[in-house]
């Protein structure tokens, strides 16, 4: 399985919004769940959203769940992290991610998943 960004980061001023989109490619979008984590200058690398694909059930932490959302487009093959309200703290690299073993958002939210795509980079400055 494959990520490559269709849709990636870029420089934003605080309160604006940004849509990051991943596609998969090699195999079907068939895994339990999917998610996008990031990982901000000098933190450890953290989950921001997750989606359970056989139920659409998300989860996403309290740091950004009024403001953040996790989608999937099955005809694209593309999972997507639409972020409003954006604010310094969220910069970082954000990646998409999944795991076979993981059969929930929850799970995968709470795990570090084995299959990567690659960052892009989310800047919030003014």
């Amino acid at each position: 399985l494959r990520f490559s960004c269709r849709r990636g980061g870029g420089l934003v001023q605080p309160g604006e919004s940004l849509t990051l989109s991943c596609a998969a490619s090699g195999f079907t979008l068939n895994r339990p769940a999917i998610g996008w984590f990031r990982e901000a200058p000098g933190k450890e690398r953290e989950a921001v959203a997750c989606l359970s694909t056989n139920n659409d059930i998300t989860y996403l932490p309290d740091f950004v769940k009024y403001r953040f959302a996790i989608s999937r487009d099955k005809n694209q093959n593309t999972i997507n992290l639409q972020m409003n309200n954006l604010r310094p703290e969220d910069t970082g690299v954000y990646y998409c991610a999944t795991d076979l073993g993981q059969a929930s958002s929850y799970a995968l939210c709470h795990s570090r998943p084995t299959e990567w795509g690659m960052g892009t980079l989310v800047t919030v400055s003014s």
